[in-house]
């Protein structure tokens, strides 16, 4: 039996997918066309699995109902409140103190309990994990580990029935959502040179950040733009 193609949704120019049933032509690539067993499958999960189903169904509401007027917090208060969430988590950067801070605010103002965590709670040395001095950011120095799953575990035990994740570093935030008991959404993505938006890198990825396309790395872009400034040397020495 022939293994199915992987899916490569992002090059499709047909989109079938967002059209009535039979009105278009999928291509071959198509989930649908190659995996439709399995997406057959899913579908009897939202309608067998009531939790599913119900966030399926709420999520769906909050889109509809805030289409193009609500802020993305705001379409986390509908959400939660659709769920019948009162209680909510903030899992949050430490570079991120004072943001966490108005987002508790914002959410205590509107009716809700909320729990925040700190991502380096319980202060766990780099070296404890087998880090080296040189592969901190700050060499030299004392610097905690983040702790996504303290986080997890600490929301959990505060009852928090829907967590928000507030500019955790990537890889952090995996490791929060594999292990949040509570359903997850995220209010804010870290991207420290862009200002906290990082879908800007792919807007500017045919201009300014072209090298993102060529494989090139921020430090190796950066030598050769210094190299290409440099004056040219002095033959006649």
């Amino acid at each position: 039996m022939k293994e199915p193609l992987p899916p490569t949704c992002a090059i499709c120019a047909v989109q079938a997918c967002d059209a009535e049933p039979a009105r278009l032509q999928p291509p071959r690539f198509c989930p649908m066309v190659t995996d439709g067993e399995l997406l057959a499958k899913v579908e009897q999960a939202y309608l067998t699995q009531d939790e599913l189903r119900q966030l399926a169904v709420h999520s769906a509401r909050t889109e509809a109902s805030g289409y193009m007027r609500r802020t993305r917090i705001e379409d986390i208060m509908d959400f939660a409140r659709r769920i019948g969430a009162q209680t909510l988590g903030i899992a949050h950067c430490i570079g991120f103190m004072q943001e966490a801070k108005l987002a508790m605010g914002i959410f205590e103002a509107n009716g809700f309990r909320v729990h925040t965590v700190c991502c380096k709670v319980g202060s766990i040395a780099k070296e404890t994990l087998g880090l080296k001095d040189h592969e901190k950011v700050e060499p030299g120095s004392y610097e905690p580990v983040c702790n996504p799953v303290g986080q997890a575990a600490l929301l959990a035990r505060a009852g928090t029935q829907l967590n928000v994740v507030l500019g955790l570093c990537v890889g952090h935030d995996s490791l929060f959502f594999m292990h949040s008991q509570a359903p997850t959404t995220v209010l804010v993505v870290k991207d420290r040179v862009l200002g906290h938006n990082p879908v800007a890198a792919l807007y500017l990825s045919n201009s300014y950040y072209r090298r993102l396309t060529t494989g090139e790395g921020a430090d190796d872009y950066l030598r050769r733009r210094i190299a290409r400034s440099q004056p040219a040397p002095d033959c006649d020495g």
